[in-house]
């Protein structure tokens, strides 16, 4: 199973390879192709990379530009009341039912008794209020009748159209790779008790299994006062079996892979083409990696073809910010972007950079721009004459992959300190390991 980390370029060996480790440590480490690299790999920059852990440690299958991890800060809305008069500032609390059932007893014993004489005030005042509401619901009738005669006569209201917005085809989900155990199983049903057990340990990890299998027991040994076992000839076993295990091990994944390889993922396709160099020892398995890398040309330059469609008609739908971060990911790295293509997406990119551009909008362009190929070539067609504090934090802080926009409100890319990469809190390796 693949996985992403940060990797840090740290020589070119000059034969087509280059050495790398993970950023900020020492381990893993190992070599890549020149071809994985985008263009304008420098020895010393970090770079995302999906790598594969297999029998001979971390290998890099395929190299993508770091992502940001600081994103657009919070922007808040100010709500605007009108003004409210003196006589508006009422308000009121409604009475529960014991309240009023009190005061209504309290008013009783203050006053007394009614006489006839305020009854009959109470029902005469009660009369008129109920004539007044018969008259008012009368008039609202009679406009209301109106309203639908002048209606009727200009005969029945024309449907409004609704306005749906196009929803986009679900893409099928690529299958990953589940290879079997087939050829491994038929190596390790060959091999003998104690040689089982060590290619076991082989397939788990590589070299460093077995080692950390020889220390715990060892370990275990030492606790018990019994004899601790010399880690050279079970090392010498290792390194002789490996080989083998290796072959078969690619040999299962090329084979579930040649199962399914049209909709296979295209990051396990890449893997298993990558290992080939190292797994495909015979003449049969060397014809199953051509077919292979055959396949996966095929596939990168149709999905390359899908991208840069795909890019195409978002922009041509005005969806910018989609087509930047399509942009971003290309299927063949380091393929560039045909020349009117690149233009007009950096044209796009610039119009969405305006004075009356919300700052929260400014920050989602400029995230997206900072990791697009078109990144050096966007500059804002204006800008506010008084930039919020939280806009000129944006701009500053993306002033090394943004440098137009940067200059364009006065700031030096030159001068913007580099961001402090965070400290990994791994322990460390101990060195019997």
């Amino acid at each position: 199973m693949s996985r992403r980390i940060d990797i840090e370029l740290t020589s070119d060996r000059g034969d087509g390879t280059w050495t790398w480790r993970a950023a900020g440590a020492k381990q893993p480490k190992g070599v890549l192709k020149s071809t994985l690299l985008p263009d304008g790999a420098a020895v010393g920059q970090e770079l995302r990379a999906e790598v594969e852990s297999g029998l001979d440690g971390t290998e890099v299958i395929a190299v993508l530009p770091p992502k940001e991890k600081n994103r657009a800060e919070v922007q808040t809305i100010e709500l605007i009341g009108r003004p409210l008069r003196d006589n508006e500032l009422v308000t009121s609390k409604l009475a529960g039912r014991g309240d009023r059932d009190r005061r209504d007893k309290g008013e009783r014993k203050g006053r007394g008794d009614r006489k006839d004489r305020g009854e009959r005030g109470e029902r005469r005042n009660d009369g008129e209020r109920r004539g007044r509401r018969d008259a008012d619901s009368a008039g609202r009738d009679g406009q209301r009748r109106g309203r639908d005669s002048e209606r009727s006569d200009r005969g029945p209201r024309p449907d409004r159209p609704r306005r749906e917005r196009p929803q986009e085809p679900a893409k099928p989900k690529p299958k990953r790779l589940r290879p079997a155990r087939t050829h491994r199983k038929a190596v390790i049903e060959g091999l003998s008790g104690p040689e089982q057990v060590i290619a076991e340990q082989l397939l788990v990890g590589g070299i460093p299994a077995v080692r950390q299998a020889i220390e715990k027991q060892n370990e275990q040994a030492r606790l018990a006062g019994s004899r601790e076992v010399s880690p050279d000839p079970v090392l010498a076993i290792a390194e002789r079996l490996l080989p083998d295990l290796r072959s078969a091990e690619w040999r299962d994944r090329a084979e579930a892979a040649l199962a399914v390889i049209d909709e296979l993922d295209l990051r396990d396709l890449r893997s298993v083409v990558v290992a080939a160099d190292g797994g495909a020892r015979d003449d049969e398995s060397r014809a199953l990696a051509e077919q292979l890398s055959t396949k996966l040309t095929e596939r990168v330059e149709a999905e390359q073809n899908a991208w840069l469609e795909e890019i195409r008609t978002v922009l041509g739908d005005g969806r910018v910010v989609r087509a930047l971060r399509l942009s971003s990911r290309p299927p063949k790295a380091g393929a560039p972007l045909p020349t009117d293509l690149a233009t007009a997406l950096s044209e796009a990119a610039s119009a969405a950079l305006a004075a009356d551009t919300f700052d929260d909008r400014w920050a989602t362009v400029l995230d997206a721009v900072s990791f697009s190929p078109v990144r050096l070539s966007v500059a804002p067609v204006s800008k506010p004459e008084t930039p919020s504090e939280e806009l000129i934090a944006t701009v500053t802080r993306m002033a090394t992959r943004v440098p137009k926009v940067a200059e364009a409100f006065g700031i030096d890319p030159a001068s913007v300190p580099a961001p402090k990469r965070a400290r990994s809190t791994r322990p460390p390796r101990s060195k019997s390991a």
